[in-house]
C-alpha cells in the first residue's frame, strides 16, 4: 500500500521489489530507495559478495533484504530468484530488469557473436526477468520496470550493439505497457543519460575491470543515488516512461525536434569510426 510519510515521499510499506544487476551501480543505488520507501528487497545479480554488502546496507534501513546469485543469461536462473522471493516474502510487487552491459566498437570491426552477447544479457536478460515474474506480478498488479538508455532513443558511434538492445527493450517496454496495463500491470521504461556507475568498466564480455579508466567527464556523470530517487519515483507512481538527466533529456528532445541537428552534432562530435 502506498502513502505519503512526513518526509513527503511515498512510502510503499508491505510491499517487495525484486532488483537484477542490483550488485552496484543503479541497481544497488535502487534497491536501498525501494528500502528507504518502506519496501523489502530482493536483490539478484552474479556478485554474491557485493550482493550482501548491498543487503546489509538495505537492513541497515530497517528493511528485510535477501540476496539471490543469478545471471540472468541463463535459462531458470531467473525462476529459481522468484521462487526464492515468494518462498521469502509471499509476493511481489516491483519487478527492476535493471541488469545489463555495453559492447563498445565500430560495427565493422565487431563480430555476430559481440552482438548475440549484447542481447543475451540487455534483451533475452529482460525477457527472462519478465516471464519469470509474470505469474506474480499480475496475482499483485505490481509494476514491471524496465532500465533502458537514452540509447535507446538516438544511436551513437562505436556503440552499435548497445543502441540496438536499448532501442530492442524500449519496444518491448511499448508493447508491454499496452497487454499487461489491461490487466492490472504497470510498465515503467526508465530512459538514464550518462550515471556515475561501473558500465564503462566492463569490457565487451561482460567482465568488470577496475583498472580501467572512465574517460567520460565528471560533470557529465548523475549520482547514482539521484537517478533511483527519480527511478523508483517513477515506478510508484506507475509512469510510462522517464527520462532522467537533464542532458539526457535534451538528447531526447532534440532528437524528437531537430534530428538535423542531432545528425550534424554526433557526427562532428561524436568519434570518427576508424576503417
Amino acid at each position: 500500500m502506498a502513502h505519503v510519510g512526513g518526509s513527503g515521499v511515498r512510502r510503499i510499506d508491505g510491499t517487495v521489489a525484486l532488483i537484477t544487476g542490483a550488485s552496484s551501480g543503479i541497481g544497488a543505488a535502487l534497491a536501498e530507495e525501494f528500502a528507504r520507501r518502506c519496501a523489502d528487497v530482493v536483490l539478484a545479480a552474479r556478485r554474491a559478495d557485493r550482493l550482501e554488502e548491498v543487503a546489509a546496507r538495505v537492513r541497515g534501513r530497517g528493511r528485510r533484504a535477501l540476496a539471490v546469485t543469478c545471471d540472468v543469461t541463463r535459462d531458470g536462473d531467473l525462476d529459481d530468484a522468484v521462487a526464492q522471493s515468494l518462498a521469502a516474502f509471499g509476493r511481489l510487487d516491483w519487478v527492476v530488469a535493471n541488469a545489463g552491459f555495453g559492447v563498445a566498437g565500430a560495427m565493422h570491426k565487431l563480430i555476430l557473436d559481440d552482438v548475440r552477447r549484447q542481447f543475451e544479457t540487455n534483451v533475452f536478460g529482460v525477457l527472462r526477468t519478465f516471464y519469470a515474474a509474470r505469474d506474480a506480478l499480475l496475482a499483485s498488479r505490481g509494476c514491471l520496470a524496465i532500465v533502458g538508455s537514452v540509447s535507446g532513443e538516438l544511436a551513437f558511434p562505436k556503440s552499435g550493439p548497445y543502441c540496438m538492445s536499448k532501442f530492442a527493450v524500449r519496444a518491448l517496454a511499448q508493447v508491454l505497457w499496452y497487454e499487461l496495463g489491461r490487466k492490472g500491470v504497470g510498465v515503467t521504461l526508465i530512459e538514464p543519460g550518462f550515471v556515475e556507475s561501473e558500465i564503462r568498466r566492463v569490457d565487451r564480455w561482460g567482465v568488470l575491470d577496475p583498472q580501467r579508466p572512465d574517460n567520460l567527464p565528471r560533470w557529465l556523470r548523475a549520482p547514482t543515488g539521484a537517478v533511483a530517487r527519480k527511478a523508483v519515483r517513477a515506478i510508484v507512481r506507475r509512469r510510462r516512461k522517464v527520462v532522467i538527466t537533464g542532458h539526457g533529456r535534451l538528447a531526447v528532445t532534440l532528437e524528437r525536434f531537430a534530428p538535423g541537428l542531432v545528425a550534424f552534432l554526433v557526427r562532428r562530435f561524436g568519434g570518427r569510426v576508424g576503417r
